[in-house]
C-alpha cells in the first residue's frame, strides 16, 4: 500500500506587508544599516544612545519661562484680575465647534477699564481670532495659527491712539512656540523693522528643558537694537523649577540683577496658597538703559485660594503694606458676579469693584454643547 504524504502548504506573506527595515536605533531588532562613515557612524551612535536615555527618564513637557511660576502668579494670585469701579458683560455665544463668541462690557469709576469694550472670538483646533476694540479706539487683536501638533505661530497687534495720558502707539509682534516631548522653546519679536538701515526692535528667546521628572532648567534671552544709530543691548536670564507631590517651587535669575522665587504649594482638594518673592540688588543692575538704574528693592507676596461649589476666593497681602480679595460667585447658571477690593495702607488709598456678567446661550446652542466637544484653540 503506498504511503500518501501529506505537505502543509507554505505560508506566502506579500513583501509589501513586511515591515521596513530602516530602523538605525541601537539594540533594535531590525538589522543596522552598513556602517559607510567611521565619523558619521560614531555621531549616530551618541545621538540614539543619548536619545534612548532621555526617553528611558520618562520626562514630560515642562512649560515655557514665560510660565514658570504660572501656579502662583495667575492662579492663586489676583494681580491680573483686579479691578476698580462698575462692570457688567454680557457674553453671547453663537456655536460650538467651531468656537464664535462675542462679548460687551460697561465700566464705570475706573481709571484703568475703557466705559465700553468690544470683544470677538473665533477659534478652531488649529486656529484662533481674537479682536478686542475699545471707546477710546484702541484696538488689540491677535492671530495664533498651530502649523503642526507641536509648533504654532501667533501674531498680536495692539494700537493705542493719542490721548490725554499719552502720546499713543503701535506695537507689533511675532511669536512661534515650539512644544517638545521634555521641553518647550519659544522665540518673540516685537516691533521688528528693517527700515532704519539694519534689523531694528527686541528679540526674545527661551528654553526650558526637562532634566529630571521633576526638575526642569531654562534660560531666556534678550536682544535689543533700538536703532537711531545706537548699539544692540543684551541680557540673559536662568531659571529652573521643581515640581513636588503637591507643591512647585521655581527661582529666576533675572538679567536686571535680580532674583524672583515662587512657590506653590496645594493644601487640600480646595485650597491652594503661593509665596512670591522679588529681590533687586543694587550695583547689578544699571549695566545699560535696557536694564534701568541701580535699585535696591524687594518685595515678599503671600496668597491663597480657596474654591466652593460655585465660588471662588481669592486672597494675598504684600510687604508693601497692601492686602487685596477677590470673590466670585455663580449667582445662576448664566449669572457670575465678581466683587474686588484693594486697600493700600502706606498710600492711605482704598479701590472696589463690582462686576456682573450674563452668558446668554439659546436651548440650541446647549442641546449643541451636549452632543459635540468644544475644540482648543492654540491660545
Amino acid at each position: 500500500m503506498a504511503t500518501v504524504t501529506v505537505e502543509k502548504p507554505a505560508l506566502v506573506v506579500p513583501i509589501d506587508s513586511l515591515p521596513p527595515i530602516d530602523v538605525t536605533r541601537p539594540g533594535s531588532m531590525n538589522p543596522p544599516p552598513q556602517r559607510t562613515n567611521t565619523i558619521f557612524d560614531t555621531f549616530l551612535d551618541t545621538y540614539y544612545s543619548f536619545q534612548d536615555r532621555r526617553a528611558a527618564l520618562g520626562l514630560s513637557n515642562p512649560g515655557t519661562v514665560d510660565n514658570i511660576a504660572k501656579e502662583v502668579q495667575r492662579d492663586v494670585f489676583l494681580t491680573n484680575q483686579t479691578f476698580s469701579g462698575l462692570r457688567a458683560e454680557l457674553n453671547k455665544s453663537f456655536s460650538i465647534s467651531p468656537l464664535f463668541q462675542i462679548s460687551h462690557a460697561f465700566s464705570a469709576g475706573s481709571q484703568q477699564l475703557s466705559p465700553y469694550t468690544f470683544l470677538a472670538l473665533y477659534g478652531t483646533a488649529n486656529q484662533l481670532c481674537q479682536a478686542q476694540l475699545d471707546s477710546d479706539l484702541s484696538l488689540s487683536a491677535r492671530f495664533n495659527q498651530r502649523l503642526t501638533q507641536s509648533l504654532i505661530f501667533k501674531t498680536q497687534v495692539q494700537i493705542q491712539p493719542a490721548s490725554n495720558a499719552g502720546p499713543g502707539g503701535a506695537q507689533l509682534s511675532f511669536e512661534q512656540d515650539y512644544t517638545g516631548a521634555d521641553f518647550s522653546a519659544s522665540l518673540k519679536s516685537i516691533n521688528p523693522s528693517i527700515l532704519e538701515g539694519g534689523l531694528t526692535g527686541m528679540f526674545i528667546g527661551s528654553y526650558l528643558q526637562a532634566v529630571t521628572p521633576r526638575l526642569a532648567l531654562g534660560l531666556e534671552g534678550v536682544l535689543q537694537r533700538p536703532g537711531g544709530g545706537m548699539g544692540p543691548e543684551a541680557a540673559l536670564s536662568y531659571a529652573g523649577k521643581y515640581r513636588g507631590d503637591d507643591w512647585v517651587g521655581s527661582l529666576q535669575i533675572l538679567a536686571q540683577g535680580g532674583l524672583q522665587g515662587s512657590y506653590w504649594k496645594r493644601l487640600t482638594d480646595k485650597v491652594e496658597t503661593g509665596v512670591d518673592v522679588n529681590l533687586q540688588f543694587a550695583g547689578l543692575s544699571g549695566a545699560n538703559s535696557m536694564m534701568g538704574g541701580p535699585s535696591k528693592d524687594g518685595v515678599a507676596t503671600l496668597g491663597a485660594k480657596w474654591e466652593f461649589s460655585r465660588s471662588i476666593f481669592r486672597a494675598q497681602v504684600d510687604s508693601q503694606g497692601k492686602i487685596g480679595c477677590l470673590l466670585e460667585k455663580v449667582v445662576a447658571p448664566p449669572v457670575r458676579m465678581t466683587f474686588a477690593g484693594e486697600m493700600d495702607h502706606v498710600k492711605n488709598s482704598a479701590k472696589l469693584g463690582l462686576a456682573v456678567s450674563i452668558e446668554a446661550s439659546g436651548e440650541e446652542l446647549m442641546e449643541q454643547q451636549e452632543r459635540v466637544i468644544a475644540p482648543t484653540p492654540p491660545f
